[in-house]
């Protein structure tokens, strides 16, 4: 549920059914395959526009509200360095202004410019025809239906042309969750990519390499969640009894403990989300989230 080394590669895996249970969780498999399917403009190391996160930027700088560099980097799900990056070189093309914010001297108040305009008209049809690829699944009564739960999820509008941004919805919507539920995790010691490997492994012991791929990341990522929670003393390594060679990872007493607490804080984040949507409009959410995702694109 986190960033934390997307792997494109396994992100397309059947979804453990212990997760599948968490929109949180088919958010972030759902952010993951926009990434992949999203057009590349170029390499990015150009002036002006480039990929689908310079767009996401551009794109939600349209709206008539005025963002500081420090709000749209936490809406889209940017760190503060990466951010600075990327307004510098969008500031560089004359596709966004940066100026001091008056109530706040110091942040920056970000603005459209005309050739910011004319880059998110240039990009919006390659951007569209990734969101329909994205959507293949559903039909047209079904991704209005999910546009409309994900913009209400975060409180949005359509874009100045009438219509939502599938994959950016979905993207900010996945880093808003995130964030709740990364708050809610904070008083039991652990972080979202922690509790996502200690559901996985409360089903069954597994090897290190088969939980990265139920989980959607890379192998390297798995090292460090695996560390942290063996560190812990919430998961052990031992010898699969299937192939000596290779070591199971398995859930401690202790390991058990967290994660019923770590459960209830999370249920408790995404009840939250049932608040905003109604119960019937997050069953629908997760519904329309896992038929997405079930499609092969």
């Amino acid at each position: 549920m986190d960033d934390y080394a997307l792997s494109v590669e396994t992100a397309d895996a059947e979804l453990p059914p212990a997760l599948a249970e968490y929109a949180a969780h088919l958010l972030r498999r759902a952010y993951i395959r926009a990434n992949r399917l999203a057009p590349d403009f170029g390499d990015g190391r150009g002036e002006g526009a480039a990929g689908a996160r310079d767009f996401q930027i551009l794109d939600a700088l349209t709206a008539p509200a005025a963002y500081s560099q420090q709000d749209l980097g936490e809406r889209l799900g940017i760190n503060r360095t990466t951010m600075v990056k990327l307004i510098d070189r969008l500031e560089r093309a004359g596709q966004v202004t940066r100026a001091r914010n008056p109530g706040d001297r110091r942040s920056y108040v970000l603005a459209l410019t005309d050739d910011g305009r004319s880059a998110v008209k240039a990009m919006e049809p390659a951007m569209a025809a990734g969101d329909d690829r994205l959507t293949a699944a559903l039909d047209p009564a079904e991704r209005a239906r999910l546009d409309a739960l994900l913009g209400t999820l975060l409180a949005r509008t359509p874009a100045a042309d009438g219509v939502f941004r599938t994959g950016s919805l979905i993207a900010q919507s996945h880093h808003f969750v995130r964030r709740r539920i990364e708050d809610a995790l904070t008083d039991v010691g652990l972080q979202a990519r922690h509790f996502g490997a200690l559901t996985v492994l409360a089903d069954d012991a597994c090897s290190q390499q088969l939980l990265a791929r139920r989980l959607g990341i890379s192998e390297q990522a798995i090292l460090q969640i695996v560390d942290d929670l063996e560190s812990a003393g919430r998961v052990v390594r031992e010898r699969d009894p299937a192939d000596r060679r290779r070591y199971a990872l398995r859930l401690t007493d202790a390991g058990r403990t967290a994660l019923a607490t770590a459960r209830r804080a999370v249920e408790a984040a995404e009840a939250d989300m049932g608040r905003t949507l109604g119960t019937e409009g997050r069953a629908e959410l997760k519904a329309l989230l896992t038929k997405l995702l079930r499609a092969d694109v």
